[in-house]
C-alpha cells in the first residue's frame, strides 16, 4: 500500500487517502487546472492581445501565461481586511507548499508542479501521466519533497480545433471517468511533445541522478532533452518558421546563440536544470548525498 502522511503541527495523522471519493476529487482538481490552461489559450479575446500594439509594439511578443502549484492537506480559512474591504484568506503549511510549488515551475520551465501529497491521492490512470522531476527541500522547509509535473504546453497546439460548447463541457465534467487521462483531446494535445522514448530516458536520468551516478545521469538527461527537441521540430509542435535555419536546430554541436535559444525553448526545462546543477558540481555527487537538494529561491 501507499504510505500515510502525517499532518503538520499537532502530530495527528491526516489520512486523505482514506476519504471516500478522494481520488475522483483530486483528479478533478488537477483536471480543472489543466482545462483552464487549455481554455486560456483557446480564448479569442486573449489571443488578440498578442497583436495589440500597446502591449507588444506590433511585433507579437506579448502572451498570457499561467502557472500552477498544488499541495494537499488542511487549511484554516479566515477573514482579513477592514470595515471597508474584507477578503477570505487561507493559512497552513500546505498553502505555503502550494505557493512554493507554483514558484518553482519557473525554475523547471513547466506549467504545473504537484507535491508528493497530491500525487499519492490521484487515480492510478492520472499518476501514470505525471513525471517525477526532482526531490528537493523547498525554501523554509526541512521535509524531503518529491515533485511532479503534468507536462502541458500550448505552443504548437491549436486548442481552437477542439473547442467545446459550455453545455458539452458541463456534461463532460458530470460524467467524469479516469479514462479521460487517455482520451481527452485537450490533455492529449498539451502533452503531444512527450514521447514514450523521452519519458523512459528521463526516468533513467532521474534514477541515476538520485542514486549519485551523476556522469551517467547527465548523459541520460542530455539524451532526453535532445529527444524532445527532435520531436518538437520533426512534428512541427512550435510557433516558429524554421525554414531559414534548416537542419541547424538539430545540430547539437552548434554555438549559434539564436539556435541555442530555440533549442532551449523546444527542449525540456527540467533536463536543463538538473544538467546545470550537475555541471556546477563537476559531475560528482557530494559524499553526504542523500538524493535531495535544496531549492534556494521561493
Amino acid at each position: 500500500g501507499r504510505k500515510k502522511r502525517k499532518g503538520h503541527g499537532d502530530g495527528d495523522t491526516l489520512q486523505l487517502a482514506s476519504l471516500p471519493g478522494i481520488q475522483s476529487f483530486s483528479d478533478r482538481a488537477l483536471l480543472g487546472m489543466l482545462k483552464s490552461f487549455a481554455g486560456l489559450h483557446r480564448d479569442h479575446k486573449l489571443k488578440k492581445w498578442k497583436t495589440d500594439f500597446r502591449l507588444s509594439a506590433g511585433v507579437n511578443t506579448y502572451s498570457v501565461e499561467v502557472i500552477y502549484g498544488m499541495d494537499a492537506g488542511w487549511a484554516v480559512e479566515g477573514a482579513v481586511g477592514s470595515e471597508y474591504k474584507i477578503d477570505a484568506t487561507y493559512l497552513s503549511p500546505h498553502v505555503n507548499m502550494a505557493s512554493r510549488m507554483m514558484s518553482a515551475t519557473k525554475q523547471y520551465g513547466v506549467t504545473i508542479l504537484l507535491s508528493k501529497a497530491v500525487e499519492e491521492i490521484l487515480s492510478r490512470q492520472c499518476r501514470k501521466k505525471l513525471r517525477h522531476l526532482d526531490t528537493v527541500y523547498v525554501k523554509g522547509s526541512k521535509v524531503k519533497q518529491d515533485i511532479f509535473t503534468y507536462d502541458a504546453r500550448h505552443r504548437g497546439v491549436d486548442f481552437f480545433l477542439i473547442e467545446r460548447r459550455p453545455e458539452q463541457a458541463e456534461e463532460d465534467a458530470e460524467a467524469y471517468s479516469p479514462t479521460i487521462w487517455e482520451d481527452d483531446p485537450d490533455l492529449r494535445a498539451m502533452r503531444q511533445h512527450v514521447t514514450d522514448q523521452f519519458a523512459e530516458t528521463f526516468a533513467l536520468g532521474i534514477r541515476h541522478y538520485l542514486s549519485g551516478k551523476w556522469t551517467s545521469a547527465y548523459e541520460y538527461l542530455r539524451s532526453a532533452n535532445n529527444i524532445m527537441v527532435e520531436t518538437v521540430v520533426s512534428e512541427g509542435y512550435m510557433d516558429h518558421d524554421l525554414e531559414e535555419m534548416g537542419d541547424d536546430v538539430l545540430d547539437f554541436s552548434t554555438t549559434d546563440e539564436e539556435i541555442i535559444r530555440l533549442r532551449n525553448e523546444f527542449g525540456d526545462g527540467a533536463c536543463r536544470v538538473l544538467m546545470s546543477y550537475i555541471e556546477r558540481r563537476n559531475f560528482k555527487a557530494p559524499l553526504d548525498w542523500d538524493a535531495v537538494r535544496p531549492l534556494l529561491s521561493k
